[in-house]
């Protein structure tokens, strides 16, 4: 009997599923874009393509994907002043889920969801900066911050709901990394109580 490949072992279903997802970060980026006042950013969908990417390919490939797939988003959108900011924020903000998942994997409960806020956060900082720059004040990027937290966290829900179904079906059993829920029962347990 044949063995199922996975893109664990297999480095071109790697690099295809690191092309996929680098390429659904950039569709989500560009798909719906609110643009910031003052800051000329946007708020966008590509932080939950991120997250979730991260979950499927892991924190390396995940970061090329984030990296690269957001970077498109902004050249696509028009945005292209923000493509090696957003290069090396998204970069770096997908890399730092990856390693929190794996510093703290199995220490406490949803770490998963603890690594998304830790590399939300570093995203918000690398923009700020980043707009700081950009407009020689460091005031006015002052008013992306909140944009900029509401689009992680938005990020964070969908990429849990995603995940969620995801791990459900044979994408499921491919992804890096998977919730570690302790709530999750089995319908064993459920019956016995």
């Amino acid at each position: 009997m044949k063995s199922r490949k996975t893109f664990k072992n297999d480095p071109v279903m790697q690099m295809v599923a690191t092309a996929l997802v680098m390429a659904l970060i950039c569709v989500a980026t560009m798909i719906i874009k609110i643009p910031i006042p003052m800051t000329e950013g946007y708020v966008h969908l590509g932080d939950a393509m991120i997250f979730l990417g991260v979950l499927i390919l892991g924190k390396n490939r995940g970061a090329l994907a984030a990296g690269v797939g957001s970077a498109l988003g902004d050249l696509f959108a028009g945005y292209a002043a923000w493509i090696p900011w957003t290069l090396g924020i998204k970069f770096l903000m997908a890399f730092i889920m990856g390693l929190a998942i794996e510093k703290a994997a199995g220490k406490f409960p949803l770490v998963e969801v603890l690594a998304m806020l830790l590399a939300g956060v570093e995203m918000v900082a690398g923009y700020y900066f980043a707009a700081s720059l950009m407009t020689g004040n460091w005031v006015v990027p002052l008013a992306s911050i909140p944009w900029n937290i509401g689009q992680f966290v938005m990020g964070i829900i969908l990429a849990v709901v995603f995940a969620a179904v995801l791990e459900k079906t044979p994408v499921g059993e491919q992804m890096v990394y998977r919730f570690q829920m302790p709530f999750k029962r089995n319908k064993m347990d459920s019956r016995a109580n």
